[in-house]
């Protein structure tokens, strides 16, 4: 018995026997293999083309197919045995291929994917079964299947659902379906590419949709939205019947000629003639117009038309759920193409106003507007309140509600579309306020906590203050105890990253300075008794509240970003007010070869400086000189910090902490703390103030005047000698 033909070999058959057999190449295929149709009777077949007169069968002629079930048990032939031919091979992969597309139809039906007429090789549009269409019952879900059946897929094109799929029979291997995609450079991929239809727009004549004046019932709906009959009239407003319903028919017109056109059932249904151009509705009202209005329905472009202004056009397709990651280039920007078609009448125009509206797919809209017209000449409209809740959504609730004065007030109201980056003063008026009424509290900085220091330096939120000082003067003991007055008075929490300091090293140093007691019954601590059990487990908990660590857990140097990463999660996590980065010399400096020391100091401070604006979070960096020869004892200068003059430069406080070493100066327990730079003159200014250091408590007190009378004359004597030399 010969084998049973598959349902592709008959249509092939049947198309090959057309120019030889007479009449139908389907009738043709019948009489010559009666037995191979009784066999394939489970099968509906209906060829969608008519082959020409020729003997050679079309490469891919397109197919569609109602697939059915075949019988369980085959008819047996009575029909002689089928000839082999010298293509036996090339029927094998025909009955290969139809089983194929059986499993992938019957794949996609599970999915929810029914349609009434496969067709292979194309795409075809059908209501997506995850969103049914939104309410307007769309067609929103392309569908394709190969010829060869190795795979199916779909993709919904509504911008809120956005259900993507694919499929493909079992058996197919991902090498030879990577070899059958579309992107692979072989002979067979460019025969697909060349054989697959390529869209056509479609030109459209007036007398084919067969439409007519507006009935008085919807002259009446558009007077109850406050549009009158001339508007109408002037912007070829019609109506249809389509599936036995009346339409209203809005004309898309490019120099009077139709284009396109879309129709809304009063229920707010909305469809379109099928491949148009896309064009912008009202064209022609904005040609060499130099302000243009862009709303984002036709309703609302004839309600601005009631205001006065005609140089108004509306989209075509609505507003998407948000707005898109990526600017796509001209030829992948489908979705906006309706702007690319309608450049020449867009280009002149040098004030563009976004009236879109107020809801959030409405402002997506109208940013990605701006993004393809360009921020610098678009402008934005704030919608009026319609009641005291609620604001007007769109144009034609202003004109509805408030009338055609407000709506008119609307378009004259409209402001600047905002760049970012680029800002006027207003913008930052509610700011300058406070900054005058001093509501905050810390405009004016927070004190230190020593009187003899506030005169010259105060703690700002955002600014940067660099501290230096020649080794073992006491840079990181000044810093716990300047942060330990800090939130004894005001409760700010910080972020620390000392490197140079052992966790727990760190914790005893804060934890004296708060409690005032030495940690340990200790030769540094004298006769002053340590700690109590019960101030210790307070103080575990203060310091818990009070400060965050970041530590560097691997064996390696931490870099400036890292620190800035963990730094910017702890002020959001943790609502911290102040960062110390301790010292500079113990980050990560891997710079690049072709740049300067200069230059990445340069771009770390800037980096820390904008870390610090942005998060209102005041900065204290620590950096050590470089080493000094001839050092006479005498404080250093900012300008000898190791690295980069810009330490000085870019700050905008620069600190040295200096330490008494000579016992004929006066105590050695004394510190200098020289304000070097403050660019602020209302929080400080340059001079020096004097502290002496506890060992045993770790806390720094205002000096005597006596002491401080002492120490200036001995570095006065200093700079003498020095300069005598």
């Amino acid at each position: 018995m010969p084998p049973r033909p598959s349902l592709q070999s008959l249509l092939l058959m049947a198309a090959s026997t057309s120019a030889g057999a007479g009449g139908s190449g389907l009738l043709a295929a019948r009489r010559r293999f009666p037995a191979a149709f009784a066999a394939a009777g489970g099968h509906r077949v209906r060829l969608l083309h008519s082959f020409p007169a020729r003997t050679r069968l079309p490469r891919r002629p397109e197919l569609a197919c109602c697939f059915g079930t075949a019988p369980a048990e085959a008819v047996p032939a009575a029909a002689p045995a089928v000839p082999r031919s010298r293509n036996v091979r090339s029927m094998e992969e025909r009955r290969a291929c139809e089983e194929r597309l059986g499993q992938v139809v019957e794949k996609m039906k599970k999915e929810g994917i029914d349609m009434s007429q496969w067709r292979l090789g194309t795409f075809q549009r059908t209501i997506c079964p995850q969103c049914k269409g939104g309410s307007t019952e769309e067609r929103s879900l392309s569908v394709f299947i190969r010829e060869d059946g190795t795979h199916g897929n779909w993709t919904c094109f509504r911008a809120n659902c956005g259900w993507k799929g694919y499929t493909q029979p079992d058996g197919v291997s991902k090498a030879y379906q990577a070899k059958k995609d579309p992107g692979n450079e072989n002979e067979s991929d460019q025969e697909v590419k060349a054989n697959q239809p390529a869209k056509v727009i479609r030109k459209l004549r007036e007398e084919d949709l067969r439409l007519e004046p507006l009935c008085d019932e919807l002259v009446t709906y558009f007077s109850e939205r406050m549009i009158s009959a001339k508007t109408l009239r002037r912007n070829n407003v019609s109506q249809r019947k389509r599936n036995n319903k009346i339409v209203i028919a809005f004309t898309y017109r490019r120099d009077k000629v139709l284009v396109g056109c879309k129709y809304r059932e009063v229920s707010k249904k909305f469809s379109q003639e099928a491949n148009t151009e896309k064009i912008l509705y009202g064209l022609d009202d904005i040609k060499q117009a130099r302000d243009i209005i862009i709303v984002e329905g036709e309703i609302d472009k004839l309600s601005m038309e009631e205001a006065g202004y005609r140089n108004c056009v509306s989209v075509p397709d609505g507003a998407p759920a948000q707005v898109s990651n990526k600017l796509p280039d001209k030829d992948h920007d489908k979705k906006y193409s309706y702007l690319w078609n309608c450049k020449e009448y867009l280009d002149p125009a040098s004030r563009i106003i976004l009236a879109t509206d107020a809801d959030p797919p409405g402002q997506a809209l109208a940013e990605e507007l701006a993004r393809r017209l360009g921020k610098e000449r678009c402008w934005r409209v704030k919608w009026p309140k319609k009641n005291e809740t609620e604001f007007c959504k769109d144009a034609n609730e202003v004109l509805m509600f408030l009338g055609p004065q407000a709506l008119k007030e609307v378009i004259e109201g409209a402001e600047l579309y905002p760049i970012r980056g680029l800002f006027n003063f207003k913008d930052f008026f509610p700011e300058i306020d406070s900054y005058y009424l001093g509501i905050h509290g810390d405009e004016l900085g927070i004190p230190t906590g020593w009187k003899c220091m506030d005169g010259l330096y105060k703690v700002v939120p955002g600014e940067l203050t660099i501290v230096t000082g020649v080794p073992n003067s006491g840079k990181s003991e000044w810093i716990d105890a300047l942060l330990c007055n800090i939130n004894n008075q005001c409760g700010w929490k910080f972020v620390l990253c000392s490197m140079e300091n052992k966790v727990r090293d760190h914790a005893r140093k804060l934890l004296e300075k708060h409690i005032k007691k030495p940690f340990f019954d200790a030769r540094y601590g004298g006769s002053v008794e340590r700690m109590s059990q019960d101030e210790f487990e307070e103080g575990k908990e203060w310091l818990n509240e009070s400060f965050h660590l970041i530590r560097c857990e691997d064996d390696c140097l931490p870099s400036i970003d890292w620190v800035l990463n963990l730094a910017k999660a702890a002020v959001l996590r943790h609502g911290v007010r102040g960062l110390v980065i301790d010292p500079y010399n113990e980050l990560d400096h891997q710079r690049p070869s072709n740049q300067t020391e200069t230059e990445y100091v340069s771009q770390i401070l800037t980096k820390i400086k904008r870390f610090a604006q942005h998060h209102s979070c005041h900065v204290w960096f620590v950096a050590h000189p470089r080493q000094l020869h001839n050092w006479t004892g005498a404080p250093p200068n900012m300008y000898d910090i190791s690295g980069s003059a810009h330490f000085i430069n870019k700050c905008d406080n620069g600190i040295v902490i200096h330490r008494n070493r000579d016992p004929d100066a006066g105590p050695v327990d004394v510190v200098q703390v020289c304000m070097k730079k403050v660019r602020n003159k209302v929080i400080g200014q340059i001079g020096d103030a004097f502290l002496t250091y506890d060992r045993v408590t770790g806390e720094y007190k205002e000096a005597d005047e006596a002491i401080v009378a002492k120490v200036v004359k001995q570095q006065i004597r200093q700079k003498s000698t020095s300069y005598q030399r």
